[in-house]
């Protein structure tokens, strides 16, 4: 595999060199990513039988008002929640705002469904929380007090806003740390009180970060299919999950399929334009950010509770809920032998498909370090494409390529040995492996990427000049210099593997169950609790990830 050494007078444009099996194998990569796209505009134009228009008639309109309805409230609520909290533990200083800029991040640790089961089972009619209430009052039955039915349009956005703020938080805090401190001093200095700063100065040059993760939380939300299914939200993903499983009618599903990417192409250019604007504000200005203000006395309790309110209602609420009925459950029944199948059957899938996303990923940023032509970015592109497709989306497209491979190799094998293979993707979990491989392949590439750009070129024009090949260059420096990118991006994988629900809940194999879809079974018979154990393993392996953000963000705040 050893190529001409590019041309060391000029390293910003390297020589033009010969493709490689990098190459190659990076093009194979985004041709499987591109597989199901491609298989579900096939399927969408075969036509749906007159089905079509009953879809159009009855039932596209009502899913696509409920989806804008949905993505806009949770974007107006997401967007105040996560600038808010950014500002607060930017601009001031109080006891306790250390804790609260990590723990800001604790929702992203709960999937929205669990969110949504908890919640559901604590605000029920006869519920602890409604029942504290009657009884505070005096009241004796449902029929005489009861708050407001959490099943609704406004309980959706409030619970799925409620986690998936620190989209916002994340990213915006990282701009007002970035600001220049020169524009707020200046207004400080013409007498401009603070919120009128926040107003006037940090919100317009923070607002490419903001549209940045609010384009992310609407994805997020458009992917959503368990929290809202069960707050009675019929959103364009359930419009697909009931068209495809309801009413066996696969295109009209693939015609609904390519109507939400419509949406996740106009997200995408919503945060592809922002980034052009973020380079543009961060290029203009000197990095360095403003003294936050000390407060004092009742003011700073003020400031930790205003924080605290997102992290209580988002994350300590719904876990403590899940804890005490986990323990609950345990102390009944202990672990039962069906509990640790799922776990193992979790932790197997997970393992075996962020091996495979590591292993696609680490090539596709090494042969775009390699080749910086005109070709890889597109590749690039390409191969994210899946981690913008809601998960739903996704395994339509997969279920398709796969069934139409499973039955050529069936066929192929009864022609040339006389026996069948039945189905040798979808049955054997290949083809959930497969979803998981295009719907985080993003995080692998854009994580090793940046761990690779920090390992000068000169490394590999030194290793070129001593005779090593592009593998031995990568095997001899780059691997060992990017190992900790690699396992960042491992754990990112694998926790969204683990929580991922909507593929996993379509493209499992019969009779494997993970956790997600165990504690989705177990919400529609309405029997929350029995699942509490799966919901507090998966959101205490989400905290992991979350552990590794705070930390990333403590070292950028100190720098």
């Amino acid at each position: 595999m050893t190529t001409p050494l590019p041309s060391l007078s000029d390293p910003a444009r390297p020589a033009r060199r010969p493709r490689s099996l990098w190459f190659y194998a990076s093009l194979l990569i985004a041709a499987l990513v591109a597989a199901p796209l491609g298989a579900l505009i096939w399927q969408a134009a075969q036509g749906s039988d007159g089905l079509w228009s009953h879809l159009l008639a009855y039932v596209l309109p009502h899913a696509l008002g409920q989806t804008a309805m949905l993505m806009l409230g949770v974007g107006v609520l997401v967007s105040m929640l996560g600038t808010g909290a950014a500002w607060l533990v930017t601009a001031y200083d109080f006891r306790g705002r250390r804790v609260l800029e990590w723990a800001l991040l604790l929702p992203l640790a709960v999937p929205t469904y669990i969110v949504a089961y908890a919640y559901l089972d604590l605000l029920h009619p006869l519920g602890p929380v409604q029942s504290a209430i009657r009884t505070l009052l005096g009241y004796d039955s449902p029929r005489q007090f009861r708050l407001p039915d959490i099943r609704s349009m406004t309980g959706a956005i409030i619970l799925l806003s409620l986690v998936l703020y620190p989209y916002v938080y994340l990213p915006t805090r990282a701009m007002f740390l970035t600001q220049a401190a020169n524009l707020v001093e200046a207004a400080r200095t013409l007498g401009t009180p603070r919120r009128k700063i926040f107003w006037r100065i940090a919100v317009p040059l923070a607002r490419p970060a903001i549209a940045v993760g609010v384009s992310l939380a609407l994805m997020e939300t458009l992917n959503d299919i368990g929290a809202s299914e069960f707050l009675g939200v019929r959103s364009l993903t359930i419009s697909i999950y009931t068209t495809w499983v309801t009413r066996s009618d696969l295109p009209g599903a693939a015609q609904i399929s390519l109507a939400m990417i419509v949406l996740v192409v106009a997200l995408v250019s919503l945060e592809r334009w922002a980034r052009r604007r973020q380079r543009y504000s961060t290029s203009a200005q000197r990095a360095r950010s403003f003294a936050p203000k000390r407060l004092t006395g009742r003011a700073q309790w003020a400031a930790f509770g205003l924080g605290a309110l997102p992290v209580l209602f988002g994350f300590l609420i719904p876990a403590g809920f899940l804890a005490v009925e986990a323990w609950h459950r345990f102390r009944f029944a202990g672990l039962s032998d069906r509990l640790l199948t799922e776990a193992r059957n979790t932790l197997a899938i997970s393992a075996v498909a962020t091996a495979g996303v590591l292993i696609c990923g680490l090539i596709i940023a090494y042969t775009a370090r390699a080749f910086p032509g005109r070709a890889m970015p597109l590749i690039q592109r390409v191969a994210s494409l899946g981690y913008a497709m809601p998960g739903t989306v996704l395994a339509l497209g997969v279920l398709i390529s796969a069934a139409s491979l499973d039955r050529l190799i069936d066929r192929s094998a009864q022609e040339w040995f006389g026996v069948s293979t039945g189905l040798v993707l979808i049955g054997t979990g290949l083809a959930l492996g497969y979803a998981y491989l295009l719907r985080f392949l993003a995080i692998s590439v854009g994580s090793i990427e940046a761990g690779l750009t920090r390992v000068p070129q000169s490394y590999d024009h030194a290793a070129r000049t001593l005779g090593r090949g592009l593998t031995g260059t990568f095997r001899d420096i780059h691997l060992p210099l990017s190992k900790a990118a690699m396992a960042a991006a491992g754990l990112l994988v694998f926790v969204d593997c683990m929580k991922e629900l909507s593929a996993t809940l379509l493209l499992r194999p019969l009779n494997f169950e993970t956790l997600a879809t165990h504690l989705y079974g177990e919400a529609a018979r309405g029997t929350y609790e029995e699942a509490s154990l799966a919901a507090l393993a998966i959101v205490a392996v989400g905290i992991l990830p979350v552990i590794l953000l705070a930390r990333i963000g403590r070292k950028d705040a100190d720098r």
